[in-house]
């Protein structure tokens, strides 16, 4: 079974620094792109950060030139560091794998997008 598992949430004041890291596990065979969504309470999940397998970033407005987004392709795991938080980046931080690829004893399967439980980050001004 695949699963995105998110670690390193937690309260922090502003212009504090978190970073996030999200693993996938399983027999994983690929996965084209792994990013962070977030979820502040009564808002949409929206988009922070992507990158592909080849290294492409694509960054929300209000994250970039603020967060790092990086990946391990041999290690399966996406991270996010976050410093100068402020208390509007306070939400549930998802991990996504999309377009995952898994081996399953004599074949492959693919799966569109695979979500993490969720991390929170709660950030106190």
């Amino acid at each position: 079974q695949v699963q995105m598992v998110e670690s390193g949430g937690g309260l922090v004041q502003a212009g504090g620094s978190l970073r996030l890291s999200c693993t996938a596990s399983g027999s994983i065979f690929s996965i084209h792109s792994m990013g962070w969504w977030r979820q502040a309470p009564g808002k949409m999940r929206e988009l922070v950060a992507v990158i592909t397998s080849g290294g492409g970033t694509t960054y929300a407005d209000s994250a970039k030139a603020r967060f790092g987004i990086s990946r391990d392709n041999a290690k399966n795991t996406v991270d996010l560091q976050m410093p100068g938080l402020r208390p509007e980046d306070t939400a549930v931080y998802y991990c996504r794998g999309e377009s995952v690829v898994v081996r399953e004893e004599d074949r492959y399967r693919s799966y569109l997008e695979i979500w993490g439980q969720g991390t929170l980050v709660t950030v106190s001004s």
